[in-house]
């Protein structure tokens, strides 16, 4: 095929035009931005990313958010970046099979901060940014031993960079291309293993993307199809071009995410949505009286084996865990994937009574449906069944606005006085609607932590 799908692409990203967009994706981002950045302030109470924030210099005009304070715009990118994936909190987009937001936007805001851009070149770069990052996703196929953090996201970190400086479409592809050859080799081990370095995969990816923008205005120049070596040769198994640009403009990647509920990896959703019929249907049994749990999925779900994680970032990529600490706290929020959970004797020994094994069936139905099947039985036989198909939180099932606006006042409330939380939730929304201008938003994030 030509590379006339290369202009395509990157005419679609230099072009976007947020104003224009429907009405309802336009109200659709004002929560994948509040989402976004809740789940920012909530990673940035977390004493490692603290430490290493305190490390960087406070001299830049680009807002640590949740930490009340500025540095230069490539830092802030890459701390940003790096706290919203903390908590396995931020949204995601089951078609990428990744986290296209939480890639995109530090970078944007980065940019727009420091240049004192308009909420309209933000928004717009925020989408353009999103569309590029999820297609690029759903039209690869990363090594199985790769983690999709750091990868495509790079790229849309770059193209949402570039629309903000309004580049024209010719620079925008050399920016992508640039950007192709600065993404992350990254290692799903580290998920699996709670190794933290995981977290920053997706700030280096806007600290790279921010860079890759840079550079494009400096005269530096990649390759002439940066897209088709990476994820035709070097990351991916496979690479479809027609699935990239297909319905491009049409078909909204950024309206068809998911938000999250549950405090850990996606892959465990489907297996707590099973828990949660069971409670809803008949109440779950009590956890003394549990003799073996057991668990069908799929693919990804099934490698999320580990009984006895090491850590809370383990215990968030763990199906046995995430199911003992759903049974014995009574839900699977922020405080069930603790240190305090992880230390629970009660959650440890629960755990090492849950299995989980794939079910062929159940990964052919992906990216549709994100299935599982939950067998509880007791010590005298009695069985409790659950299972769950479309996971709470996609598009066709979606959380209602009091949901995810709880969710937001609980993440932000770790830093923020609720009143302030209520006025940023609020000012998010107002800022897609046209009516908040972006310094007055602007202003809101820069709030110092409470305490």
């Amino acid at each position: 095929m030509s590379m006339d799908y290369l202009d395509t692409f990157s005419e679609f990203a230099a072009q976007l035009d947020f104003h224009a967009l429907p009405e309802t994706l336009r109200a659709h981002t004002g929560w994948v931005l509040a989402d976004t950045v809740a789940a920012i302030a909530a990673g940035s109470a977390e004493p490692e990313l603290q430490a290493w924030a305190g490390q960087q210099p406070a001299t830049g005009g680009a807002t640590l958010i949740g930490l009340g304070r500025g540095t230069e715009p490539m830092i802030a990118a890459l701390i940003n970046g790096t706290a919203g994936t903390f908590l396995e909190m931020d949204e995601g987009n089951r078609f990428s099979r990744g986290h296209p937001a939480i890639h995109v936007l530090p970078a944007a805001l980065a940019t727009a901060e420091t240049r004192e851009l308009e909420a309209g070149d933000f928004l717009s770069a925020l989408v353009a940014g999103y569309e590029v990052a999820s297609r690029l996703g759903a039209a690869s196929q990363l090594r199985a031993s790769m983690h999709p953090h750091g990868t495509w996201g790079t790229i849309g970190a770059a193209a949402a960079c570039a629309r903000l400086l309004r580049r024209p479409a010719a620079q925008m592809r050399e920016t992508v291309n640039i950007a192709a050859s600065m993404t992350i080799a990254t290692s799903k081990r580290t998920m699996l293993e709670g190794g933290l370095v995981r977290n920053v995969y997706a700030g280096l990816a806007n600290q790279n993307g921010w860079l890759a923008a840079q550079l494009a205005g400096c005269g530096f120049t990649g390759e002439r199809d940066g897209l088709q070596s990476l994820f035709g040769a070097v990351v991916s198994e496979s690479f479809d071009i027609d699935a990239l640009v297909r319905a491009l403009g049409q078909d909204w990647h950024i309206t068809r995410n998911y938000f999250k509920l549950h405090a850990c990896c996606r892959y465990n959703h489907g297996t707590l949505d099973a828990l949660d019929s069971i409670a809803v249907r008949e109440g779950l049994p009590s956890v003394d009286g549990i003799e073996r749990i057991d668990v069908l999925s799929y693919s990804h779900a099934a490698e999320l084996s580990d009984p006895a994680p090491g850590n809370t970032l383990a215990a968030k990529f763990s199906v046995p865990f995430a199911v003992a600490t759903r049974l014995v706290h009574g839900h699977s929020g922020l405080s069930a994937f603790t240190w305090e959970a992880v230390r629970d004797e009660r959650v440890r020994s629960l755990a090492r009574k849950v299995s989980i094994a794939e079910d062929p069936a159940m990964t052919r139905r992906l990216p549709e449906e994100r299935p599982a099947r939950v067998v509880i039985t007791d010590h005298a036989g009695r069985q409790w069944i659950g299972e769950a198909g479309v996971n709470w939180g996609d598009e066709a099932a979606r959380y209602t606005t009091a949901e995810l606006s709880a969710k937001f006042m609980e993440l932000c409330g770790r830093v923020w006085p609720a009143d302030h939380c209520r006025e940023l939730l609020a000012a998010s929304h107002a800022l897609c609607a046209g009516e908040v201008a972006l310094p007055s938003w602007l202003a809101l994030l820069r709030r110092a932590p409470r305490g």
